[in-house]
């Protein structure tokens, strides 16, 4: 009988692409930011480029590292800021996908809009949406929306753009947990996903130039 409860950490300093890691409408290198080494990713050109809930806005945007997860719990520090040519609503989006199907059928993910955290004083409903929940494909932040008036799948958080944020990502079935440094932001009951084994992502999206270092994955 397998142990539900033996957990298994990798960790990765994000100093350069981890071995095995794949890109998808990314591209990604080894830079110096804010006092550490760190991966900067981007989308490609052409995704950039491309048709909105197509090439980006919640799509398979980020840097693949095979892993067998599907619960447990994934850390990243990250830092994120618009970049040039940043369309309007760009908010500086970057996170964490999880339980990515080898052939990018479906997967998870918890990201960040810094641009709307707490620190930048946004109008509007745009302060409780600093965290965002979704789900590929059926599930994405406007139907999430639409469905769930009551904004459970986000959240307001205290940050902002520039600075480096950790966050952390707990699943276990159904259930999801993400904190933001260190405090609690999303506590789902249920959650949209497949429950499946597969890797994880540096997650990115339109107008966005983000960084990543201190990726720990810990399945269990």
């Amino acid at each position: 009988m397998t142990d539900r409860n033996l957990q298994v950490t990798v960790f990765h300093g994000l100093e350069g692409v981890p071995a095995g890691a794949s890109m998808h409408s990314v591209v990604a290198e080894s830079v110096n930011v804010a006092g550490r080494r760190a991966l900067r990713v981007r989308l490609t050109q052409a995704a950039a480029s491309g048709v909105p809930g197509v090439d980006y806005v919640d799509q398979p945007t980020f840097v693949l590292i095979p892993a067998d997860f599907g619960n447990g719990i994934v850390e990243v520090d990250l830092l994120s800021r618009l970049s040039d040519g940043a369309p309007d609503y760009a908010r500086a989006f970057a996170g964490l996908a999880y339980r990515i199907i080898e052939n990018l059928e479906s997967f998870e993910a918890v990201y960040v809009r810094p641009l709307n955290g707490a620190k930048v004083d946004p109008p509007g409903p745009r302060a409780q949406r600093a965290v965002q929940y979704f789900a590929y494909p059926e599930w994405n932040f406007e139907r999430l929306r639409e469905e769930y008036p009551d904004g459970r799948y986000e959240s307001g958080a205290h940050i902002g753009p520039d600075e480096w944020i950790q966050l952390r990502v707990e699943v276990q079935d159904g259930r999801l947990r993400a904190s933001v440094d260190g405090i609690q932001i999303l506590d789902l009951a249920e959650t949209k996903g497949r429950e499946a084994l597969g890797g994880t992502g540096l997650f990115v999206d339109i107008g966005t130039e983000a960084f990543f270092s201190n990726l720990s994955i810990t399945a269990r």
